[in-house]
């Protein structure tokens, strides 16, 4: 996936900012004629988790999912994936991410170690559902 700066940049900040709970959006971008995904902006949402479960799980409301497709339907652009923080974590897919993915999306997880944003990833899930394969994430 190539992702701006800028939306890295966000993302970490939000990942700070909802410190010590997971925090959660989504990514709209295209996708080229050679399948590479380029991220333009992002959505975010609430985790609508409920209390101490937040530090390491995160909800996405299907209203926010709603609204986030209506706002990639406007621009021309499509929901690429979803992206969330791992609290004193490291930005690897847990088995509970695992067992709530949905095919297609990019996964992108933000470390945050003692309330300050580190290592981002990317994730693709399997075609057999078994794990995730990293997914580059390239500067534009």
């Amino acid at each position: 996936m190539r992702l701006p700066e800028a939306l890295r940049a966000d993302i970490a900040r939000e990942g700070e900012s909802g410190y010590p709970y997971e925090c959660c959006g989504l990514v709209l971008g295209r996708e080229d004629p050679e399948g590479v995904r380029l991220a333009v902006s992002l959505v975010r949402t609430n985790n609508s988790r409920e209390g101490e479960d937040r530090r390491r799980r995160f909800v996405i409301e299907p209203g926010d999912f709603l609204r986030a497709e209506a706002e990639a339907g406007a621009l021309g652009l499509g929901v690429l994936g979803i992206y969330h923080s791992h609290p004193d974590h490291p930005p690897i897919p847990s088995a509970h991410d695992l067992a709530h993915a949905l095919p297609f999306f990019s996964y992108l997880i933000v470390g945050v170690e003692k309330g300050e944003a580190k290592e981002l990833t990317c994730w693709l899930l399997r075609a057999d559902r078994t794990g995730f394969d990293p997914e580059p994430l390239e500067p534009v």
